[in-house]
């Protein structure tokens, strides 16, 4: 769509103030809360064209229009089009405090875990945002193995522990076709370590490659726990999301309205559609916006989702989603997320 200056500013100017309210804006309003120097007659003929341009509409019980899907999406775009979101990173405080990224760090510096980063993470970004965040978190193939442990669990059952690099911990429990001694399995810890540390998965996979080229029982044996061991790092059998906030979105009246409210909740809950959304989504190419219908999630279509995409050193990959209503304050999140992003970069030194 392409608009003039003049309805460029009445539609930003229309759009702000429901974004501040959430209550309908009439011509009334803009001709006395913007700069434009017009009087509500042009604004209202002005306004009239935006309509019949699928920009706005007007609610059936109010003389006011709410911007559209198609509304939004113009006005978003002038956003992540202006340089706007990089002067206000410099001139209005930072969402992402300093010291809550210390937190992080420390964290981080006495051994934790990734996951409890990326849990924590997800909990500052909903605190300071007031709405409600999803952080996935995932290795990638250049991941380095840092430490291996088999245990014998029972009978033909051993449990593998795979820890990696910034301490990304993966574990699947597998059954073997014959029973393995405790002392076999010691030995095979001892022996694994000592030559598959420090490598990347997929390193360990052209090890395997040429183990299976051999005819050797010893090398036989490595290659099947090898194999074992990969399975785990690549296992999928759970999400590794982490959500908060997700009361906040319940504040907006247009998203408390009970049958809309309970999809929500079960959205949220069960994760897998909004997990594989984010997955499906995720390219690496930054910030994007999902307004309404766009996010192809039913239950969010009176919903916004920003997900911002990031790539750290030690093979950890994700996405970061900030979830809110269609009228969230589109400029702060994606300040935020801009932030975010340098501050995850300078929290793992890449």
């Amino acid at each position: 769509v392409k608009l003039d200056e003049r309805k460029k500013k009445i539609l930003n100017a229309l759009i702000e103030n429901y974004l501040e309210t959430g209550e309908p804006v009439g011509s009334r309003t803009i001709s006395k809360s913007s700069d434009l120097s017009l009087s509500s007659a042009t604004i209202r003929n002005e306004m009239a064209d935006l309509e019949e341009m699928g920009l706005i509409v007007q609610p059936h019980t109010s003389a006011g229009r709410i911007p559209t899907d198609e509304g939004y999406r113009f006005y978003v775009e002038s956003l992540l089009n202006s340089h706007k979101i990089e002067v206000n990173k410099k001139e209005r405080q930072i969402k992402a405090k300093q010291d809550e990224i210390d937190d992080l760090r420390k964290m981080l510096n006495s051994n934790g875990q990734v996951d409890d980063v990326m849990q924590n993470l997800a909990g500052m970004l909903a605190e300071n945002t007031n709405y409600a965040t999803v952080v996935m978190s995932s290795y990638g193939d250049g991941n380095r193995i840092k430490f291996i442990q088999l245990s014998k669990l029972e009978q033909n059952k051993i449990l593998v522990v795979v820890v990696l690099e910034g301490n990304y911990i993966r574990n699947k429990v597998f059954l073997l076709d014959n029973d393995i001694t405790n002392e076999a399995i010691s030995n095979l810890n001892i022996m694994i370590n000592t030559s598959i540390a420090g490598l990347t998965t997929k390193e360990l996979e052209k090890q395997i490659q040429l183990l299976g080229e051999s005819d050797n029982s010893r090398d036989k044996i490595l290659c099947d726990m090898y194999s074992i061991i990969v399975d785990t790092i690549h296992n999928t059998d759970d999400v590794h999301m982490y959500t908060s906030g997700t009361t906040n979105i319940f504040r907006y009246p247009e998203l408390s309205v009970s049958d809309t409210a309970r999809e929500l909740i079960t959205t949220f809950e069960k994760k897998h559609a909004l997990s594989d959304f984010i997955n499906n989504n995720s390219d690496g190419t930054g910030i994007k916006v999902y307004i309404g219908k766009e996010t192809s999630i039913e239950a969010m279509k009176d919903c916004s989702i920003i997900t911002a995409t990031y790539d750290l050193s030690n093979g950890v990959k994700g996405t970061i989603g900030i979830i809110g209503p269609k009228r969230m304050d589109y400029e702060m999140v994606l300040e935020t997320l801009n932030n975010i992003r340098l501050r995850l970069d300078d929290l793992f030194d890449k």
